[in-house]
C-alpha cells in the first residue's frame, strides 16, 4: 500500500490528467465488451460466457488486416465485421440450440469454445506473443493537457467507444428495430405472435454483441500484446461491470466500465499489490448496498 502515491498524484494535475485517461481507456474497452455482454443476457437471457474470444478475434482480424492494407480503419471494420459474421454463426449453429436449457449446460458449451477458439488462434496465428504496432498515423507527438501527457490514439479510442454508445443507446430507444428487440427482451412469445422472426432478432443482437467486442479488440490491438486466451481476462472484468452496472442496463455497463477504469488505474498507485482486489471488493460493496446493480430493475 502506498498511499503517499496516490496522494501525490491527487495533488498534482499533470498526474491527475495522466492517469484519468488510462483509467478512460480501460473503461471504453471494457464498455465495449460488456455492453455485448449486457445485451445479449438483457435479450436472449444466455450468460456468453464466450464473449471474450470475439474481443480475441477482433484483435487478430484487427492486426491481420493492418499488416494487409496499412489501413487502421479498414482494420477496425475488419475486427468489428469479422467478429460479427462469426457471432452470428455461432448464435445460430451453435446457442440456438441450448436456448431454454439448464444454465450450466449453456456454460459447458460457452467454455467449450472458449477452448476452441483459442487453439484456433493458435492454429492460425501461432502461440507466440504478437504486436500490431501503433498506426502510423497515430505515430506523432502527445498533447500535453495541464501538464500531463496524452497520446493522440487514446482520444481516438474514447471517441470511438463514446460514439458507439450514443448510436447504441439511440438506436436501442427512438429506432424501431430497437424497439423490437427491447420487446422481444421482454415478451419474445407475444413478439413471435405479431409475425416478426425472433430468430432473426436473436441472431442480430448476437451479431451485435460480438461485433461491439471485436471493435474493443481492434481498438485494443495497437496498444496491447496479442496472444490466445487473451480476451479470458477481459471477459472477467466484463462481468464484474455487467454485475456492477446491472445486468440488461446499457447505462449501467457505461458507468459501471468507467468506475472500474479509474480504480484500476488510481488503485496501481495506492495499492499496486491489490488492484484486483479492489474491483472485487468495490463489486462486494455495490452488490451488498443493492443486489441487482446500480442501474439493475427488480425481477417481475
Amino acid at each position: 500500500m502506498d498511499l503517499d502515491a496516490l496522494a501525490g498524484c491527487l495533488s498534482s494535475s499533470a498526474c491527475l490528467v495522466t492517469q484519468t485517461t488510462s483509467g478512460l481507456i480501460i473503461g471504453m474497452l471494457l464498455f465495449l465488451v460488456a455492453v455485448g455482454l449486457t445485451l445479449i443476457f438483457g435479450v436472449l437471457k444466455v450468460v456468453n460466457f464466450s464473449h471474450g474470444a470475439f474481443y480475441m478475434f477482433g484483435a487478430y482480424f484487427a492486426m491481420t488486416a493492418y499488416q494487409l492494407t496499412g489501413s487502421f480503419a479498414l482494420a477496425m471494420l475488419a475486427g468489428a465485421a469479422g467478429t460479427a459474421i462469426l457471432g452470428l454463426i455461432f448464435e445460430r449453429v451453435f446457442m440456438s440450440r441450448v436456448y431454454g436449457a439448464d444454465v450450466l449446460m449453456q456454460l459447458l458449451v460457452c467454455y467449450a469454445f472458449v477452448l476452441i477458439f483459442d487453439d484456433v488462434v493458435r492454429l492460425i496465428w501461432g502461440p507466440e506473443f504478437k504486436s500490431m504496432g501503433m498506426p502510423s498515423a497515430f505515430q506523432v507527438m502527445p498533447l500535453f493537457i495541464a501538464g500531463g501527457v496524452v497520446p493522440p490514439y487514446y482520444l481516438l479510442l474514447i471517441g470511438v467507444a463514446l460514439v458507439a454508445a450514443i448510436v447504441l443507446g439511440i438506436g436501442l430507444s427512438r429506432s424501431r428495430i430497437g424497439k423490437v428487440i427491447r420487446a422481444a427482451a421482454q415478451n419474445p412469445g407475444m413478439v413471435s405472435a405479431l409475425g416478426i422472426n425472433t430468430g432473426l432478432i436473436y441472431g442480430g443482437v448476437f451479431a451485435l454483441g460480438g461485433m461491439l467486442a471485436g471493435l474493443a479488440g481492434a481498438l485494443a490491438a495497437p496498444v496491447r500484446s496479442l496472444t490466445p486466451g487473451m480476451g479470458f481476462s477481459v471477459l472477467i472484468e466484463s462481468f464484474i461491470v455487467t454485475v456492477i452496472g446491472g445486468m440488461g442496463s446499457i447505462l449501467g455497463a457505461l458507468i459501471g466500465a468507467l468506475l472500474l477504469g479509474l480504480i484500476r488505474s488510481f488503485g496501481s498507485l495506492g495499492f499496486p499489490l491489490f488492484t484486483e482486489g479492489l474491483m472485487y471488493l468495490f463489486m462486494v460493496i455495490v452488490l451488498v448496498s443493492k443486489p441487482t446493480g446500480l442501474f439493475g430493475k427488480e425481477a417481475a
